[in-house]
């Protein structure tokens, strides 16, 4: 195996779980990350979070690297992004701050400890290691990661709830480090009586701002309608950091929930689609102008986030083609404009979210190999439902199948079960399309017709937990 086979266009899925699993390229990663410290007993053992591929571009991967600290016996996690390109690409930046003044003020604000530096290149890998906190499209991150910048910024803007008397103290962790993308940090208050959280969400340009505004006339929307589901509420959106800040929130998480099933997650399932609804009814007026999104971009970019799948499996490659054309056919003329979520809002048809919180149920169901996905999505409905118009339900439902086709990427590739997951997903995508057109008249083609391959065999075990989320209104 070689790094020009496993990028290619032509890739496999072993040629992919090759650079993240086999023995040689984890070699050299841990040699690189091992080099950015002083000393190579430092660096504990590395966790794969999250991968994503571009057949013929790049690969990139998410670890959190346990690291010892000086000042602590154990270790802590460190973000560490790891991006593998095919030759000629290795020297593509993204466009911001030049990386070494970014570097040199990460050393100098003592953020990039342990870390002597905080990229690396190996060339004969095709490999480049960043280490949060260094992006140079969020120059920000450096200084928003230092625990004394942020003491004052919180003070400033009225981040903290707390009437302690100061001086107070944070410390802060790397909650999501995409470098490029995104970034979300967070700060807990030292030594406090009462436990005091606070999120930092960074952004570039004006899409902070905004997204702050949506975010504050959705909250107090919900908290007059949302028959008791409420929203957390930004503290501040302070511009001169291009960060937003919100409360930490004390509860689990629904995806978490779901592993214990009951009435009380029955009722916390149909509340959410209640609250759904509620902000269905939040007029476009009151959160600003703001963008369109249709049926046919979601198409688009259902495709563009499945575009690895055929290539690392050829057997779904007329199945995701075929079902994104036959959503096309079936898709009628959508209904009024609705907000669909507080940070990427859009105007769109309201079936969207319904689609899409349903499409990360059944997914969620799916990857941890867990029962009653029925019965989650029809106590959602149950809560959403009241005053809906039945063509939107209908709707969802075709949404639900093209969002499968989407988010079928949060499959871990290095998960051994990538394989049956994947075919699995796209089968019930199918499945969800099939009876839409049934029920509408349309004509349908056979499912055996569309995908390629025999039957899936039977499934062994269960999935690691945390492979997928729910993803909720206003993620």
């Amino acid at each position: 195996m070689n790094l020009a086979a496993a990028l290619s266009e032509q890739a496999t899925l072993e040629g992919v779980q090759w650079l993240l699993r086999s023995l040689g390229p984890r070699r050299a990663l841990r040699e690189q990350l091992q080099a950015l410290l002083p000393a190579p007993a430092l660096l504990g053992p590395c966790r794969l979070r999250q991968v994503s591929f571009k057949p013929g571009r790049k690969l990139t991967a998410h670890w959190d690297a346990l690291v010892r600290m000086a000042d602590t016996e154990g270790h802590r996690a460190r973000a560490v992004a790891v991006t593998w390109r095919l030759d000629g690409d290795a020297d593509r930046r993204p466009e911001g701050t030049d990386p070494a003044r970014v570097q040199t003020e990460a050393l100098h604000r003592g953020v990039a400890a342990p870390f002597r530096r905080l990229t690396a290149d190996l060339p004969a890998w095709g490999m480049r290691i960043q280490v949060s906190p260094l992006d140079a499209r969020f120059p920000q991150l450096v200084r928003l990661s230092d625990p004394r910048y942020a003491r004052d910024m919180l003070a400033g803007a009225g981040g903290g709830a707390s009437r302690q008397p100061r001086p107070r103290s944070y410390t802060v962790r790397s909650i999501r480090y995409h470098p490029g993308k995104r970034h979300v940090l967070r700060y807990d208050l030292c030594d406090a009586i009462t436990p005091e959280t606070v999120f930092a969400k960074l952004y570039t340009g004006e899409e902070g701002a905004r997204a702050f505004c949506v975010a504050r006339q959705a909250a107090d929307w919900l908290a007059v309608h949302g028959g008791g589901v409420t929203a957390a509420r930004p503290l501040a959106w302070v511009a001169q950091d291009g960060v937003v800040l919100y409360p930490g929130v004390v509860g689990i998480p629904l995806s978490e929930s779901l592993y214990r099933p009951g009435q009380r997650v029955a009722r916390c399932v149909e509340r959410a689609g209640a609250a759904l609804h509620a902000l269905h009814r939040l007029p476009p007026a009151v959160a600003g102008p703001l963008p369109h999104h249709d049926f046919a971009a979601e198409v688009r970019k259902a495709a563009d986030a499945s575009g690895h799948i055929p290539v690392l499996l050829p057997s779904v490659r007329g199945a995701i083609g075929a079902l994104l054309e036959r959503a096309e056919h079936v898709w009628a003329t959508p209904g009024g404009a609705t907000l669909i979520d507080f940070d990427g809002c859009r105007l769109a048809d309201p079936a969207y979210d319904v689609g899409r919180f349903l499409a990360y149920l059944l997914l969620w169901h799916v990857i941890h190999d867990r029962p009653g996905l029925t019965e989650a999505q029809d106590r959602f409905l149950v809560g959403y439902a009241p005053g809906a118009p039945g063509e939107r339900l209908l709707r969802s439902r075709l949404y639900e199948a093209v969002q499968l086709v989407k988010i079928v990427r949060r499959v871990p590739l290095a998960h051994p079960e990538w394989v049956a997951l994947t075919e699995q997903v796209i089968r019930r995508a199918q499945t969800v399309l099939h009876g839409l057109e049934r029920r509408l008249g349309v004509p349908t083609s056979p499912l055996t017709v569309v995908m390629e391959g025999d039957p899936l065999p039977p499934r062994s075990g269960t999935c690691r937990p945390g492979c997928a989320r729910i993803q909720s209104v206003g993620e």
